[in-house]
């Protein structure tokens, strides 16, 4: 099973959810599809789902495919998954910024990560699922690891401390 998380995020992912429409998949795909609008056919469509079946669905699937939101990598890796990650762009009013973008390529540089920025590679990352599917465990952590778990410290010691989400 093809899994496919938009997170949710109140900006429509059509542009991830048509390169899906266009591919001729032989196995299920089960899509998360957020505010899109777009379903594409053949494919299981669910606006939102709970936690613990984002979970599932993640531990289930054969690949992972995500925005890069933080949570939604998060969820991958912790669960012995190396997700193909899509950014979300302001170019296209997907975000606000494209904070997605750094982080992804942050990620993919560590090795952690697939990074997809061009959607026609699509149909050849899925089909290559023996890279997609490891984790973290194969793995020791390194600089990347320690940044990111040093941050998310630091922002909850620091509750008054504004999101990065948070212009204010």
């Amino acid at each position: 099973m093809i899994f496919v998380t938009v997170g949710t995020n109140e900006a429509p992912f059509d542009r991830l959810l048509a390169a899906f429409d266009s591919l001729d998949l032989a196995e299920e795909l089960v899509i998360q599809c957020g505010a899109s609008s777009l379903r594409p056919s053949g494919a299981e469509c669910v606006d939102f789902i709970s936690f613990d079946d984002l979970v599932t669905h993640v531990r289930g699937a054969r690949v992972v495919v995500t925005h890069a939101g933080v949570g939604s990598v998060a969820v991958a890796l912790t669960n012995g998954k190396r997700p193909i990650v899509v950014p979300r762009r302001a170019t296209f009013d997907e975000a606000v910024d494209d904070h997605q973008v750094a982080f992804a390529r942050r990620f993919a540089a560590s090795g952690q990560v697939r990074l997809l920025e061009d959607l026609d590679g699509l149909g050849a990352m899925l089909q290559d699922a023996e890279d997609n599917a490891y984790g973290l465990r194969h793995r020791s952590g390194g600089p990347l690891a320690a940044e990111l778990r040093a941050y998310i410290e630091a922002a909850v010691a620091s509750p008054t401390r504004q999101s990065v989400a948070d212009p204010r």
